[in-house]
């Protein structure tokens, strides 16, 4: 079975989309998957970019690559909204699967065509968005998702909103959850000793403002209480963790003003090799996003045995599945709540850490892996009733 993924989101900034597409194609390497007639997996990551070139880690040798040096725009636009060139012409080679990491397809003339949707936030709210993103995928999502083969989503929400808002057969959807990371969790899990972390991408999605709402009606709480004198009352620091967008520029502003200053850390990207020691030192991981299509710091969190703060809104209530505290994302009363309660209570703490250490168990990227092979398998299938072509 030969299997093209497009690896560009996982190029550098591996966050989200980036992180998703490196862990899958690695658990496909170790794993042996099937064609329809028998064949094994055989797996080529596919980059094109003036800027960054493929470098394969150690977990993807085995992999062969495709590496162009084509702008990442220019490519983009050709392949959204022309459908062209296919990518036996691109590179010179025949596939039996063409893996799009993101919702919109990359052409091909024979191969089966799957696509990833991680979420519809931008098609819900186009306005949270920007760039291509905005201009092409509100746009093409509807046409390309019906033509697809294969979708694979992260979460049964998400497949629910695929079926739901792109009108598509259920069966054609695949559940394809991320799997948790190989991490030994904390010899405590719940300590409550450490910041708090928010980690994800500083744009309007994930609610920031409304976070450092929550986080102000923590410190004037203190204050007002007298926090030296209650230190059970005390309030650890806000670590903001991730890549900044323009749209982070007010917060960080606002981050650096009383009452805030001094209180809240912005440490920008983290490199994954560092992230699980950013998780042991955190006491809570608080995630208020408006929407998520799964939610991976939430996993992340739950594996390294610190509990969670997050919105009860898209996958995230899911994803969590009673192992930490929901709250309403547009209320910053119902945010500090929540903190106040794993800040205050070690006890409940430690034991939605227990929780989300056996939660985070069910997610493993072996079984993601199988998930993928399936679904391609089931593509070939489909695009081979169709005569080829669709």
């Amino acid at each position: 079975m030969r299997v093209l993924i497009d690896y560009r989101p996982a190029l550098r900034g591996r966050s989200g989309a980036g992180e998703y597409t490196h862990e899958l194609a690695s658990a496909l390497l170790a794993r042996a998957c099937l064609a329809p007639d028998g064949h094994p997996l055989d797996l080529t990551l596919f980059s094109s970019s003036r800027k960054d070139r493929l470098v394969l880690a150690p977990e993807l040798r085995g992999a062969s690559t495709i590496d162009l040096n084509v702008p990442v725009a220019v490519l983009n636009l050709c392949w959204h909204r022309f459908g062209w060139p296919p990518v036996e012409r691109l590179t010179h080679r025949d596939y039996d699967v063409t893996h799009s990491s993101h919702p919109l397809l990359m052409p091909a003339r024979r191969a089966a065509r799957v696509i990833t949707i991680h979420d519809l936030d931008f098609l819900n709210h186009p306005e949270r968005t920007h760039a291509e993103i905005r201009r092409d995928y509100p746009a093409l999502v509807h046409r390309h998702a019906r033509a697809a083969d294969g979708i694979l989503v992260p979460s049964a929400f998400t497949l629910g909103e695929v079926v739901r808002l792109l009108n598509v057969e259920p069966d054609r959807v695949t559940v394809c959850s991320p799997g948790a990371p190989d991490w030994t969790p904390k010899a405590r899990p719940g300590l409550r000793k450490g910041y708090i972390l928010f980690l994800g991408t500083l744009e309007p999605r994930k609610n920031v403002g409304t976070l450092l709402d929550a986080y102000e009606r923590l410190l004037v709480a203190v204050d007002q209480a007298g926090g030296s004198a209650h230190p059970r009352r005390t309030v650890p620091e806000l670590v903001l963790a991730g890549r900044q967008t323009p749209a982070a520029a007010e917060w960080l502003a606002r981050a650096a003003r009383p009452p805030l200053a001094g209180h809240v850390r912005a440490v920008g990207y983290v490199d994954p090799a560092a992230r699980h020691a950013l998780y042991d030192g955190a006491s809570t991981l608080v995630m208020p996003s408006l929407d998520e299509g799964f939610g991976l710091p939430v996993l992340e969190a739950m594996t390294a045995g610190v509990p969670v703060v997050a919105a009860n809104r898209g996958a995230l209530p899911e994803v969590l599945a009673g192992a930490g505290v929901l709250v309403d994302p547009h209320s910053a009363v119902d945010i500090a709540f929540g903190l106040r309660r794993i800040i205050d209570d070690e006890a409940f703490a430690e034991a939605c850490a227990r929780r989300g250490l056996a939660r985070a168990a069910a997610y493993r990227w072996t079984d993601a892996a199988a998930r993928a092979c399936d679904a391609y398998r089931k593509a070939m299938v489909r695009r081979a009733a169709a005569g080829g072509t669709r």
